[in-house]
């Protein structure tokens, strides 16, 4: 599911040289300078980690490229893309400490900081006794990253202003989105609804998983005209994923039976007694 993220390690290499500062483009915006390989051996080495075949060749290569390059320009993106990699594995914990690790080595890494703010938010739950303390971080987070999102330059000189706008556009989709994710582990419906609406609307194109969220957020807040009218644009999606329907299909029905049973059908009134015949 997730395409705030974007392609995952695709995105992350375009974004490579992105914090690393700014060179004029001619023609455009500015443009990120893109870090520099030091020797064939790194090159060979940032290679063998886009060649590996699985996620687990992928893990290995990178951590070998960290242990022989550890001032390599390259050591944030190559964190970055383990972050990545371990979250399409579904593996909370080291997405979770690959992604602070690339915060260590580049602060303003505004990619990192959304990943932790939508793999925290995700994991929180209403009863955790540290709840605030993970939702805390998220708000940070993301109120960080929107910021760094708004001026940040080109990946490459080969990005389009366009492109990069609409990437960019889906980045502040993806933060408000963890922001809708933490109100809903505050229970706090009425400002996940506001979050993923914003999300949805602020998206270079909306994302049908998050539609779906917005609907059960209007669902929990008792707008069920709203859930359902949501919840029939996703189903309405062409090539929709056949899980994200499933689940968009159950969120509906809910909606539905929890309308008929707020608003339930008035009685029929009883028939006016017939008027007497007059009498001959």
């Amino acid at each position: 599911m997730n395409k705030h993220f974007i392609a995952g390690a695709i995105l992350v290499l375009a974004t490579a040289g992105l914090m690393f500062g700014q060179q004029a483009a001619a023609g455009g915006s500015p443009v990120a300078k893109q870090p520099s390989v030091k020797s064939q051996a790194e090159g060979e080495a940032l290679q063998a980690i886009f060649q590996a075949t699985d996620a687990n060749g992928r893990i290995k290569a990178a951590d070998e490229f960290l242990v022989k390059f550890a001032d390599s320009e390259f050591k944030p993106f190559i964190l970055m893309v383990m972050a990545e990699t371990y979250r399409a594995m579904n593996n909370y914990e080291n997405t979770v400490i690959y992604a602070e690790r690339c915060l260590e080595a580049d602060p303003q890494n505004f990619m990192a900081m959304l990943l932790l703010a939508s793999t925290i938010a995700q994991r929180t739950r209403e009863h955790d006794l540290d709840r605030e303390e993970k939702l805390g971080r998220v708000e940070k987070y993301v109120k960080t990253a929107l910021e760094l999102v708004e001026k940040a330059p080109r990946p490459r000189p080969d990005v389009t202003d366009d492109d990069w706008n609409k990437a960019k556009a889906d980045f502040k989709a993806q933060g408000h989105e963890a922001l809708g994710l933490a109100a809903m582990a505050r229970k706090n419906y009425q400002a996940a609804v506001t979050e993923f609406k914003t999300a949805v609307e602020v998206s270079s194109t909306p994302d049908p998983a998050t539609q779906v969220r917005l609907g059960a957020a209007y669902n929990l807040a008792g707008q069920y005209d709203h859930a359902i009218a949501t919840l029939n644009q996703v189903m309405e999606t062409p090539d929709l994923h056949p899980q994200i329907r499933q689940i968009a299909q159950a969120e509906r029905a809910r909606a539905m039976q929890a309308k008929a049973k707020a608003n339930p059908p008035a009685e029929s009134a009883a028939p006016a007694p017939a008027a007497p015949e007059p009498k001959p």
